[in-house]
């Protein structure tokens, strides 16, 4: 079983959702995970339920699923420093100012 499981969200093939994809496979592979993520890609066009269930508001969404605690990332995934503390690889993260906040 992968450490990490996460499910991401999109709508179709939008500019959107292909970048988020794309950030989350480079920063999967960047920071270590190698083989120890697994990545679902939902489309929610092709299965509304899934995303209802999940409670998803907005598209791209990331959700990580295990280890717990379940976090949400809104958004093409683009600021690096959000998405390493949403998905715990950081005990830390940089503002767009500089400061550090957790």
């Amino acid at each position: 079983m992968k450490q990490y499981q996460l499910r991401l969200y999109v709508t179709g093939e939008t500019r959107h959702s292909l970048r988020a994809i794309d950030n989350l496979r480079a920063l999967c592979d960047e920071h270590g995970l190698n083989d120890d993520y697994e990545v679902t890609v939902i489309d929610v066009l092709q299965q509304p339920q899934l995303a209802e269930d999940d409670k998803i508001i907005a598209t791209p969404t990331l959700v990580k699923l295990l280890p717990p605690p379940l976090s949400k990332i809104i958004g093409d995934l683009s600021d690096t420093d959000k998405v390493l503390l949403g998905l715990d690889l950081v005990a830390k993260a940089k503002d767009q100012g500089g400061n550090f906040y957790e």
